[in-house]
Parts: C-alpha cells; sequence; structure tokens
C-alpha cells in the first residue's frame, strides 16, 4: 500500500539565529508545539510511526573519548600549562598582536607584485617569525606565491600519511565609515579582561595563531611527532582563494600526490546546546557556488521615443522571473541537514516523545521522511541549507537618463545543493527563462549554448554566463561513520576537550553531529587531497553571559570579538587532535 504523505503541520520554528556563520539552531517551540498537538489528538497521527521507531536503527552512534596514551605525558603537562596565568596572558598576547596587524584583502585585487595592497601579509609574516621563534627554527617554511605559508613538522615516520591544519592570514576590510561604531579601534588587539577586539580576532586569526600557539607550546615541551603535521595559512580566503589556497594545493600536491593527508582540519562551527544537549557539529559538506550573469542587450537610441521595454525592462521581468519561481527542494536522508536532525532526535534532552518518534521513524517510513520535512521547511534557514539557492545581489544597467540603455544585466548568485550539481543549476537557469526570451523576441544563448533557433530576426538578445570565477560543484561529503577512522579520531578529541575544560568525565557530554556550514572555506581547493575534510573551530556558540543572549562575534561587520575563556578552549583542542592523530591509526 502507498504510504499516506499528508500530515498535520506540527510546529512552528522560530526563526534562526542572525549570525555570520550561523549553527543548526534549538526548535524548542517546534517540541512544545508538536507535543501539544499530539496531545490534543491523542498521538493518533504519529502512532503509525510507533513500531517503525522501535525497529529503526541506531540514528547517531558516537565514539568515545580519546585520550592520548602514547603522548600521555606531554598531554598531561601541556594540559596543565595551559591552565596557568602565565599562559593565558603569553596566549592573549600573541592573538593581540596579530590583530595588530591589518591583513586586509579587497576583491578583484591585481597580480601580486604588481598590486601593493599585497605588501600587508610581509609585517604579518614578520611578526610570526619574531612571535614563534620555535616554530621558524624547528618546522620547514615554504612561501607559496609571496605570501602563502606552509610550515611542515617532519615526523619520524614517512610512511603515515601527514594531518594537515589550515586557516588564513586575511580579514574582511574594515568599512572606514563604520570605524567610529567600533567599541575598541579594529585593530586595536584590545583586551578587556573577557573579549579581545579587533578584524580577525574570530575569523581566522583565532585559528591561526591557536594552531601556531600550541605547535610552539608543544615544540617547548620538547614533543617529537610521529606522523608528519603540515600547517597551510592562506592569504585571500575572503576575496576566492585563488592566490592563497589555490597555489597552496598545487604545492601540496605536487609534493605529496593525490589523497595523501590523513585528514584536513579548517576554520568551521563549534559547540552549542540544542534540546538541552551540547552538541558539536563538524561540517563535513558544503555548497557548491555559482554566480549566473543575466545580460539583455536592445538597439539604443532616444529616450523620447522609447520601444515597449527597454533593456533594463526586460532585465526586471527576467529577475522577477527567477524570484517567483525557486529551485525545487526536498528532503533526502542524504542531507546531512538529516543526519543532523538524527543526532538531535536521539541525544536531545528536551526531545518530546511524538517528535523524537517521528525523527526515529523517518529512517524507514517516507511518510515521516515527508512529515519532518515539512517541520523543518517552515524554518528558512533549514529550507536554504537544502536548496539550491538564488540571490539577486548586483545589477547594472544604461549610461545616461535620456539614452536607451543598450544593455543590462544582472548577478544572481547561487549556493548549489549537496544533492545537486552545477549543470542541473545551469539547466533550471536555462529553461525558466526560455518562455520570456521568446516573448520578447531575445535571441538566447546560455552558457555558451545556443537556446534560441539560429537566423530568426529577433528584438535583441539574452545572454546567459558564469560571471567571475569558475562554477563550483558541491564538495564531497566527508564519511561520518564509526568505521572511518579520522571521524573517530575527531570525535574523540571533541569529547576529551571539552570534559577537560571543564574537569568532567564520561563520553555523553558532548554529542558530535555531522553539520554543514553556509559558506565556503579555503578547503574548495584541497579536495584531492584527502577525502576526511572537517571544518571545525572548537569555540563555544552557545549564550553569551555577558549580554545574556546569543554570542555577538562581530564576524564581517563592527565589533568583532573573540571571548578569551572560549578561545583558550580551543587551543587545548589543537593540542589534542595534534597528539591524537600522531599516535592512532588514520
Amino acid at each position: 500500500m502507498q504510504e499516506k504523505t499528508e500530515l498535520p503541520l506540527a510546529i512552528q520554528p522560530p526563526a534562526p539565529r542572525k549570525s555570520p556563520k550561523i549553527t543548526l539552531g534549538r526548535v524548542l517551540l517546534a517540541t512544545s508545539a508538536f507535543a501539544l498537538l499530539a496531545f490534543t489528538q491523542g498521538f493518533a497521527f504519529v502512532s503509525p510511526f510507533i513500531d517503525l521507531w522501535q525497529d529503526a536503527p541506531a540514528q547517531c552512534p558516537q565514539a568515545e573519548t580519546l585520550t592520548p596514551i602514547r603522548n600521555a605525558d606531554v598531554y598531561t603537562k601541556l594540559g596543565e600549562v595551559l591552565k596557568k596565568n602565565e599562559t593565558r596572558a603569553r596566549a592573549i598576547d600573541w592573538l593581540g598582536g596579530a590583530v595588530r596587524v591589518p591583513t586586509e584583502v579587497y576583491d578583484g585585487q591585481d597580480e601580486i607584485g604588481v598590486d601593493p595592497r599585497w605588501e600587508v601579509f610581509q609585517p604579518f609574516h614578520d611578526y610570526l617569525a619574531e612571535a614563534y621563534p620555535l616554530v621558524h627554527s624547528n618546522l620547514k617554511l615554504t612561501k607559496v606565491n609571496t605570501y602563502g605559508l606552509v610550515f611542515e613538522w617532519t615526523g619520524s615516520d614517512p610512511s603515515l600519511k601527514p594531518v594537515l591544519l589550515a586557516a588564513h592570514q586575511d580579514v574582511v576590510p574594515v568599512e572606514r565609515r563604520t570605524v567610529n561604531e567600533w567599541t575598541h579601534p579594529p585593530f586595536s588587539g584590545y583586551y578587556d579582561g573577557y573579549k579581545l577586539w579587533g578584524r580577525g580576532s574570530n575569523d581566522d586569526k583565532s585559528g591561526l595563531i591557536g594552531i601556531m600557539s600550541i605547535v610552539e607550546l608543544l615544540l617547548e615541551a620538547h614533543f617529537a611527532p610521529t606522523r608528519t603535521l603540515v600547517l597551510a595559512f592562506g592569504f585571500d580566503e575572503e576575496s576566492s582563494g585563488l592566490e592563497g589556497a589555490g597555489k597552496i594545493f598545487d604545492h601540496l600536491y605536487s609534493v605529496w600526490g593525490a589523497n595523501s593527508f590523513a585528514l584536513l582540519v579548517d576554520e568551521g562551527g563549534g559547540y552549542v546546546e540544542e534540546y538541552g544537549t551540547t552538541f558539536a557539529t563538524p561540517s563535513v559538506a558544503e555548497k557548491g557556488y555559482m554566480d549566473t550573469k543575466v545580460e539583455v542587450r536592445t538597439p539604443g537610441g532616444h529616450s523620447s521615443v522609447p520601444p515597449e521595454h527597454t533593456s533594463i525592462g526586460v532585465l526586471a521581468s527576467l529577475l522577477q522571473r527567477y524570484e517567483e519561481e525557486p529551485f525545487g527542494v526536498e528532503l533526502t536522508r542524504d542531507d546531512t541537514l538529516y543526519k543532523t536532525w538524527q543526532c538531535y532526535g536521539q541525544h536531545g534532552a528536551q526531545v518530546s516523545a511524538p517528535l523524537r518518534a517521528l525523527i526515529k521513524a523517518s529512517q524507514k517510513s517516507n511518510a515521516a521522511l515527508k512529515g519532518l520535512e515539512k517541520i523543518l521547511f517552515q524554518n528558512k534557514f533549514y529550507k536554504s541549507m537544502i536548496q539550491t539557492t538564488q540571490a539577486i545581489t548586483m545589477i547594472n544597467g544604461g549610461v545616461k537618463s535620456n539614452a536607451l540603455p543598450e544593455e543590462a544585466y544582472g548577478i544572481v548568485n547561487h549556493r548549489i545543493s549537496t544533492q545537486s550539481s552545477t549543470s542541473q543549476t545551469m539547466d533550471f537557469d536555462t529553461q525558466r527563462l526560455a518562455a520570456l526570451a521568446e516573448e520578447f523576441n531575445l535571441t538566447y544563448t546560455a552558457f555558451d549554448k545556443q537556446v534560441s533557433s539560429e537566423g530568426a530576426p529577433s528584438s535583441g538578445s539574452l545572454t546567459l554566463s558564469a560571471a567571475f570565477t569558475t562554477p563550483l560543484e558541491p564538495a564531497p561529503v566527508t564519511p561520518t561513520t564509526l568505521d572511518s577512522a579520522p571521524w573517530r579520531v575527531l570525535s574523540g578529541t571533541i569529547k576529551t576537550t571539552f570534559n577537560a575544560q571543564r574537569g568532567i568525565e564520561g563520553a555523553d557530554n558532548i554529542i558530535v553531529a555531522p553539520g554543514m556550514g553556509t559558506g565556503n572555506t579555503d578547503t574548495r581547493f584541497y579536495w584531492d587531497l584527502t577525502p576526511h575534510i572537517f571544518r571545525y573551530a572548537h569555540q563555544n556558540g552557545g549564550k553569551d553571559v555577558s549580554t545574556g543572549g546569543g554570542l555577538d562575534r562581530g564576524v564581517h561587520t563592527v565589533n568583532e570579538a573573540i571571548v578569551i575563556d572560549y578561545w583558550m578552549e580551543q587551543l587545548r583542542f589543537f593540542m589534542t587532535l595534534i597528539l591524537n592523530a600522531d599516535e592512532n591509526e588514520l
């Protein structure tokens, strides 16, 4: 019998967090509303899923904590060092000094050696050399494309695949009109006893300085690695990554080859409390990316004798069609968001029984899956995580008020679903404008293919093309089953770090779930180096007691800052990860 797919709408999820690097949010209103509906209907509409719920497999199996054994002495010694006030003060000085060296990068910079704006990285390199003398005297440093930094800490066993830790040196420019809006000057590196302020304090000098600091401290503790550790620091992640990580990939590939690294960790999300349980959500997937240029050309002339539609009017109709016909979207069991919610369903302490049953039953029941989809997609953020999105971000046309515009174009930014592709995105863009192209009598070319009949008379042309950069396919999804050693090591490291920072024990104090960020990182260049790519920064993304609300990091806007307590835990994470990866099979 075909399953019935229509279910009552169970909940109205709250609006997503207003954060530049948002994580999957809790839906407490969803739980209470769902429970209320189930109670008033006597659980009638969820009862068909109870048997499926009982028979469904484990949704979100967890790794055990992982503490270094062979490296136990270094782990214990350095763990105590990280607790000392003098180490904290030293770390604050390291990060504050890095923030005080501006490393802004702008879109459209000219090539290195021509555009002087690239030269801001040399003072930053000088600062790193002074701040971390042991790193520079013990690790092999290769400068790639002048300003890319690759440090190699050679291990004693060359048969082991290296570990790659990545970060970026550059920061988003500070808008000069907003300088006076900063609580502290944007490059002050000021520490107020709680937060350290300044552009790059969070994105991503906290990651870069965290890695460098731990390597310096490990060298001071006389640690000698068995497995080679490589540090890769790009310098234009915020613009394109082509000059930094793009060239660093060429170097790494030429030295080590394809699939040569055991795992890679780059910037990403952290952990947060959801449904009464703390969840860490390392990003294991990234959407694809494409900018579509929609260009209309028509004859010019004097504006006193206008046609029925100018190129700008035609373009407006085309862009309106984009917003009227968005990409289709459905929740599938392969989506990373679905896997995240399986973890919520199994481990969320405050998830209601009906919602828990629905989440688990969705593993087998298409009706339950459709019901879960309806619940999640009421929240625009969750829907956009799965859907191929479109945003009209730029528009240009006309040169004078009394002259008919001969050319007008708009830019539509796409973030491509992990279940789709660039070719499917191009096909959909092409077909939804076909009828309008015919209506306006335009010669239609889309992505270098002729769509309209050749030789037919026309009143102008419509051209779709990929703007600015080559379209990016969705990233390969990193394996997250417990038979994947890199996922087990990362998960166990997260759990051990969380416990050590709080002086607690147990494997379930923090739950590790697959996650997906909303943007792209430098890892888009590194796919061929390893299938085990994690975008994760072990930072508390929960409530900030100083504000009573969500942690305001100021990333990509005014008042960027980082809570030093959270950052010190990130240092402990890097230390534990390096030591665990050094002695475990990957």
